[in-house]
């Protein structure tokens, strides 16, 4: 924000550390302590594999249905946790999980406070007291997850590697589609992205990005092949080891489905609502494109990758907030007082305000059939899908520095 606004440094210091004791209080109330659930599964797994000589896949934490689940090379990538005593483990994960959300804050927040002439530190110190209070966000760091890791890696590639304009050298663009092939190696999931590149040719980055796949999947084939067998003919399909699809944690369009009959869901109507999404998003991502904004085509393809999965837990959101920072970069790119500015901001708020609540755990116990639990145990699919449909596409001056929307130059969306 511009120093005058704000009344100088002190006054900004003095406005930073309020929005630190109010987060603090409001994460004291407001988060769940996990005790890093899904890391103690790693952990567990780890040294069950590497130190005790079984099985990768047969190791369950104990009093609890949930094994580890990810693809072989991730388990390479965490085996050195099998080394690590459990409290290291939680200080490395948390400053992974901090690091990573940092740095894509900054690359998503710096130009715009750059454009709107804000003091760059003070915006951003406020984004990162904003974050920290965002439900997704709080559930990764407590469970323990890795879903800030992989944002991280297909944000540096498209961002940097990618998109038209980056001012990496040429010699480094080559390797375009290298962080999305390793985040997809280590969760499936982020394969969307290979989609992405596809479905807006960028062929070249695809192919990077699936060879890059496909040889760290081997990799640890061969560093690991009965873990790999195991993985990819019985534990891959295995459904039980991620929970129940109906569960109101889950917040995808499998989620919503499931839960208007937790018995006998319609795969039918699932993959008619996915083939929809699918389809919606693809348009909206090759203008993306085309207009030079690759931030759009992130942010677009993380919302469709959380509402097509069939099982995207809340921490799994952490995909939705690069769409949210755009929503703001909008509304703030709009003309001031106008309709527009409204609309986006107002949707921005209110997005952010549920998504920190913890809204739909109302319905944890309670019947998500009738109108009111479908509404409400719904709510985080129903903002996925708002932002699918109105999140705007910039019309960037892709001769201008990057990234383009720094240096106070208008931005038209369409």
């Amino acid at each position: 924000m511009p120093q005058r606004a704000t009344g100088g440094t002190g006054r900004q210091v003095a406005i930073v550390v309020a929005c630190v004791v109010v987060v603090a209080g409001f994460l004291a109330v407001a988060a769940e302590r996990h005790g890093f659930f899904d890391l103690k599964v790693y952990y567990g797994a780890m040294h069950h594999w590497l130190r005790d000589g079984g099985e990768l896949y047969d190791h369950m934490k104990p009093f609890s249905q949930y094994g580890f689940t990810y693809p072989p090379f991730a388990a390479f990538v965490m085996s050195p946790m099998a080394l690590l005593p459990w409290h290291l483990a939680i200080v490395v994960s948390v400053k992974l999980a901090v690091v990573t959300s940092a740095l894509l804050l900054w690359w998503l927040v710096d130009p715009v406070s750059r454009r709107e002439g804000w003091t760059r530190w003070f915006a951003f110190a406020l984004a990162v007291c904003l974050v920290a209070a965002y439900e997704p966000m709080r559930e990764t760091v407590n469970f323990g997850q890795v879903n800030t890791v992989l944002l991280f890696l297909v944000a540096a590639d498209l961002l940097w590697l990618v998109a038209a304009g980056s001012p990496v050298p040429q010699r480094w663009r080559r390797f375009a589609g290298v962080g999305i092939g390793l985040a997809t190696a280590i969760k499936l999931t982020p394969g969307i992205f290979i989609v992405y590149l596809l479905v807006t040719r960028r062929f070249r980055a695809a192919f990077t990005a699936a060879a890059t796949a496909t040889v760290a999947t081997l990799f640890a084939a061969a560093f690991a092949p009965d873990a790999s067998r195991e993985f990819w003919t019985q534990a891959l399909w295995n459904t039980d080891r991620v929970g129940a699809l109906d569960f109101v944690s889950n917040q995808s369009l499998r989620g919503v489905v499931a839960r208007i009959d937790p018995l006998h869901p319609s795969t039918v109507a699932w993959l008619a609502l996915v083939l929809v999404t699918v389809l919606w998003w693809a348009w909206r991502c090759r203008r993306a494109v085309a207009a030079g904004d690759e931030a759009t085509g992130l942010a677009l393809t993380g919302v469709v990758g959380c509402l097509v999965s069939p099982v995207t837990w809340v921490h799994h959101l952490v995909w939705l907030l690069p769409a949210l920072i755009l929503l703001v970069d909008n509304g703030l790119a709009a003309p001031a007082r106008s309709r527009r500015r409204r609309a986006l901001l107002g949707f921005a708020v209110v997005g952010y305000l549920v998504l920190i609540s913890r809204f739909v755990w109302i319905w944890r116990n309670e019947d998500a059939a009738n109108l009111p639990g479908f509404l409400g145990s719904n709510a985080y699919v129903w903002i996925s899908i708002g932002l699918l449909l109105v999140l705007p596409v910039r019309q960037l001056d892709r001769s201008a520095a990057w990234p383009a929307p720094a240096a106070g130059r208008a931005i038209t969306s369409r």
